[in-house]
C-alpha cells in the first residue's frame, strides 16, 4: 500500500488529471454507476465530529474519514485531520492512504473549475474570490494553475485580512494583479470579473445579488441548512446547477432558504452525459461535495 503525506497527495493530484476523473466521476454517479451514500456524522463532543465518507467504483472504491476537533487550538493542533483509504473493489486489497484535507481541498476546487469550464462562456482572466480560508486558498491557487487566471479580487470579512491573503497570493504566484477589500464593499461595487467564487461559511448572502449576465457566480463553502452565499434574488433569476442534487436538497442552505424549485436544478452529470441541455445563459454553480469526488482523486493518485 502506498503512502502519502501531504506533499506527496498534492503532487500526486495535479489538476490537469484530477477535473477530468472529476468529470467521469460525476457522470458515473448521475448514472448510478458509483455508489455512494449520504456521509455519517458522529458526534465526539460538543466540539468534535467524526465524519465518514464512503464510495464504491467498479474498479476501486475510497472511504474517506475526517475528524473536525473545534478545540485543537490549544493543543497545537489542527483542527480538520483525515486521510482516505483507497481499495480495490474486487478484492479490498489496500492500495493507498492520502492526506484527508488535502484531498478536500484540491477535488473541491477541481470541481469548482469543471464547473467553469462547462458553464462560462469562455476561459477566465479574472476571479473575485470571496473568503481568505484554506479553499480559497486552493481555488486561487488551481485558477493560476489551470487556466492561468492572472487578475484577483479578493474580498475578506477584514480588508487586513484580505490584504494578508493577497501578499500570500502573490508570494506563490508572481506576475500577478492582485486587490483586496473588505466584502462589506461589495454592497456598494462589484467589480467586472469573469468568475465570482463564495468561499465562506456565512450564514448571511455574500455574492451580490445584481451581477453582470456573462459573469459565472459559484458558491462552494455554505455546506449546511443555516449557511447562505448566494440571495435569493440570484438564485430566482438564473437556472441552478449543482454537483450533486441530493446532497443539495439537504445541505445546500442558500438554495433551500430562497425556496428554490428543484424541479428546475440541474446535476452537473446529468448535463455533461447530455441527459439535459446545455442552458442558454449563464447559470449559477452550487457544489456541496460528494464522496464520489474523492473516489476521482483516489483514481488519479494511484495512476500518478
Amino acid at each position: 500500500m502506498q503512502i502519502f503525506n501531504r506533499d506527496q497527495t498534492v503532487q500526486a493530484l495535479p489538476y490537469s488529471k484530477l477535473v477530468p476523473a472529476v468529470a467521469e466521476a460525476a457522470k458515473e454517479l448521475a448514472a448510478g454507476t458509483i455508489v455512494a451514500p449520504e456521509r455519517q456524522v458522529v458526534t465526539i463532543d460538543a466540539a468534535s465530529v467524526l465524519l465518514c465518507m464512503p464510495a464504491i467504483g467498479s474498479d476501486v472504491s475510497a472511504t474517506k474519514l475526517i475528524t473536525v476537533h473545534g478545540n485543537n487550538a490549544q493543543h497545537q493542533l489542527p483542527a480538520i485531520q483525515g486521510e482516505v483509504v483507497v481499495f480495490d473493489t474486487a478484492t479490498g486489497r489496500r492500495l493507498a492512504l492520502l492526506d484527508g484535507p488535502t484531498v478536500t481541498a484540491r477535488r473541491t476546487a477541481a470541481m469548482t473549475l469543471l464547473g467553469i469550464e462547462t458553464l462560462a462562456r469562455q476561459k477566465p482572466a479574472s476571479a473575485l474570490i470571496i473568503g481568505t480560508g484554506t479553499q480559497a486558498a486552493a481555488h486561487a491557487d488551481a485558477l493560476v494553475e489551470y487556466f492561468g487566471v492572472s487578475k484577483f479580487w479578493i474580498a475578506g470579512f477584514t480588508h487586513a485580512g484580505a490584504e494578508s491573503f493577497a501578499s500570500a497570493l502573490g508570494q506563490r504566484h508572481g506576475g500577478l494583479n492582485v486587490q483586496a477589500f473588505a466584502a462589506e464593499s461589495l454592497k456598494q461595487e462589484v467589480p467586472e470579473t469573469d468568475v465570482i467564487i463564495a468561499l465562506t461559511t456565512s450564514t448571511v448572502p455574500v455574492i451580490p445579488a445584481k451581477i453582470p449576465p456573462s459573469t459565472l457566480a459559484i458558491g462552494v463553502g455554505a455546506f449546511k441548512p443555516n449557511m447562505a452565499e448566494f440571495p435569493p434574488e440570484l438564485l430566482h433569476a438564473r437556472q441552478i446547477i449543482v454537483d450533486d442534487l441530493d446532497g443539495a436538497k439537504h445541505e445546500a442552505g442558500d438554495l433551500i432558504q430562497a425556496n428554490v424549485d428543484w424541479t428546475g436544478v440541474v446535476q452537473l452529470g446529468d448535463l455533461l452525459s447530455g441527459k439535459v441541455p446545455h442552458p442558454t445563459a449563464i447559470p449559477v454553480f452550487k457544489t456541496v461535495g460528494q464522496a464520489a469526488w474523492d473516489l476521482a482523486a483516489a483514481r488519479v493518485a494511484i495512476r500518478s
